[in-house]
């Protein structure tokens, strides 16, 4: 691409964005084709943060052949959030992912944006989490992405199976979740 392209791609890459954004807002959750989920309840930052370990996910491309999957989240001075994401690849080799998370919805905590790549942000929305911050529910509006953590690397069947029908509640098809091992 030429230098002179640049800036016209990068415009059509973000009014693309934009559009999506904005064609989600009120959108049909696609999954079950049911409404679009929303926090069931407000998140107290503090207790949020600190290390989350993946249970199951809807498989998405940039976690391919992914295990033991953890999220690391930190505050920072700015009042932003540090996010830390890793996972073991199949040759044994760690692959890290660093972002950043800003809060959208003061109000609950529980809608957040986060970028892995510099000004682009996805939503990252706490649907819903254990009160004593035990395990937590994270999607989006799109429902095309979903992740059951836990504070605990095997929390065991009991717990996973109450995550998993939690997500089903929400109205997300969980025939489509992946487990993820973890070591």
């Amino acid at each position: 691409m030429t230098p002179s392209r640049l800036p016209v791609f990068a415009a059509a890459a973000l009014a693309a964005l934009v559009l999506a954004g904005c064609a989600a807002l009120g959108a049909k959750h696609p999954v079950g084709n049911a409404a679009v989920p929303q926090p069931a309840k407000a998140v107290e930052l503090s207790r949020y943060l600190g290390r989350w370990y993946e249970i199951a996910r809807y498989e998405q491309g940039f976690q391919k052949d992914c295990e033991g999957v953890t999220a690391d989240y930190a505050l920072r001075a700015d009042g932003g959030i540090d996010v830390l994401n890793r996972c073991r690849k199949p040759d044994g080799r760690i692959s890290n992912a660093r972002g950043r998370a800003k809060i959208v919805d003061a109000a609950t905590n529980a809608k957040l944006k986060v970028s892995f790549f510099g000004p682009f942000f996805g939503d990252y929305w706490v649907l819903d989490h254990a009160d004593d911050y035990s395990w937590s529910i994270v999607g989006e509006p799109s429902g095309r992405y979903l992740w059951l953590l836990s504070r605990e690397a095997r929390p065991g069947e009991a717990r996973v199976t109450e995550l998993v029908e939690r997500a089903r509640t929400l109205g997300y098809d969980t025939s489509m979740l992946r487990m993820t091992t973890q070591h």
